[in-house]
């Protein structure tokens, strides 16, 4: 009865049937389009956008309209001197209404609209690969969750099935002992291990239930959300380290992020020192003045203004500070192309390490099954003690347990690599 177990569950371990059920894949779709950080970071993307609208609205024409009332204490006027006399005259009303709309181009700003568009471009770019970080980050974390689920899936039949181990082998030493063959010690023996192998299915019944809390939380489900999971994992990474480094160098959205960072520094702090260089503005419109003693109350103007700052205490400073900016940032990127250096290293001695695991554990498997039937074909012939049917049976628990991790942590490895690259 124990090795028809032992088979049915060899079987259920390695055929790892799936059902219709949810995918990796599906799961992050509906992660990207239900986390709150992905929104977020949606948001400051967008928020981005706007930002490069506004500084290229800069080259736009702008218009003013303006209008008011002015009331004076005394009526404007004019006083001089006629035939030796002195005469006064009125040269405005003491109230009067007055209104305009100037329309304003600035034709040359000495780099100042250029380079603030080229600072928008470049944050703008930041915030989309930024953006591009998150998602890969709340995917592996899916992906981490979605694994403890079946990781939890797989240790649940493992505590399953060696309790309808133990049960037969309870069996097996309750007719011994109803036939007085073996001691009243090795049946309470044998019952002690049979409820702590029942305590252990509770354990992780419970583990099971809180991986799939994490898994529902991440994808902004209830928690309680019964969750069914099929697996389909990306395909191996394959490659030597410097091809991979490489591949992750060129690839990782956060060196991107960094170097547009610094690009949009740079191009602020030019853009600030500009402002020390003339500013020509061409102004036309409309002005109107009440007034019934001019001759014309309403009149059209145009005229070209240059604003050049000769000395501003600040400016070059600001300008100076968002280059010590870019220095500090590009300081970063640095010690970034390092760590991802070190992540890609990292992931890749893992994925050969827990492949290498996954065949060790799969023979393994195999001898425990036949270790446990040879054990208790013994101990049913009085050949062996009852001890050595649990010793057995406990290699066959930790062998399956180690076959389940090591296949997990293979998994786990090749989607660290993935996201080390950035490409999960």
């Amino acid at each position: 009865m124990i090795s028809k177990n032992a088979l049915l569950f060899s079987t259920i371990i390695f055929s790892m049937p799936g059902l219709a059920a949810e995918t990796l894949e599906q799961a992050f779709t509906e992660a990207l389009n239900q986390n709150q950080r992905i929104v977020a970071a949606k948001a400051n993307s967008q928020a981005a956008e706007q930002q490069l609208f506004a500084a290229k609205g800069q080259r736009l024409p702008q218009l003013n309209v303006r209008s008011g009332y002015t009331q004076l204490s005394e009526t404007p006027t004019a006083q001089t001197q006629v035939n030796g006399q002195t005469a006064q005259f009125p040269t405005g009303l003491s109230s009067s209404a007055n209104a305009q709309a100037i329309v304003s181009v600035p034709v040359f700003t000495s780099g100042r609209i250029s380079h603030s568009i080229d600072a928008a471009k470049a944050s703008a770019l930041a915030s989309r690969h930024d953006e591009t970080t998150t998602a890969l980050t709340i995917k592996l974390q899916v992906a981490n969750a979605f694994i403890a689920i079946l990781r939890a899936e797989k240790a649940l039949q493992v505590a399953q099935s060696h309790v309808t181990t133990l049960k037969a082998h309870a069996n097996d030493v309750n007719n011994f002992y109803q036939q007085g063959m073996v001691a009243r010690n090795d049946l309470l023996a044998a019952q002690v291990e049979l409820s702590n192998a029942d305590q252990g299915v509770l354990q992780q019944e419970n583990q099971l239930n809180i991986a799939q809390a994490q898994f529902n939380q991440l994808l902004n489900r209830d928690l309680a959300t019964k969750v069914s999971l099929t697996e389909q994992f990306p395909e191996l990474i394959t490659g030597n380290l410097a091809e991979l480094n490489q591949q992750a160098f060129s690839q990782r959205p956060e060196i991107i992020t960094l170097a547009e960072q610094i690009q949009a520094l740079e191009a602020q702090a030019a853009s600030e020192k500009a402002n020390l260089w003339p500013q020509v503005n061409v102004n036309g419109g409309y002005q109107y003045q009440q007034n019934r003693y001019q001759a014309y109350e309403g009149m059209w103007m145009a005229n070209a203004t240059i604003d050049w700052k000769i000395y501003d205490g600040s400016t070059a400073h600001r300008s100076d500070a968002l280059t010590q900016q870019a220095v500090a940032l590009s300081s970063q990127r640095s010690d970034l192309t390092s760590a991802i250096s070190l992540q890609v290293r990292q992931a890749w001695l893992e994925t050969q390490e827990t492949q290498k695991r996954v065949e060790v554990a799969k023979l393994a498997i195999g001898q425990a099954d036949e270790n446990l039937k040879v054990s208790t074909e013994r101990y049913q012939q009085g050949l062996a003690v009852h001890s050595e049917v649990l010793d057995a049976e406990d290699l066959r628990i930790k062998s399956y347990d180690n076959f389940n991790n090591a296949r997990y942590d293979a998994i786990t490895a090749n989607l660290n690599l993935r996201r080390a690259l950035g490409i999960l």
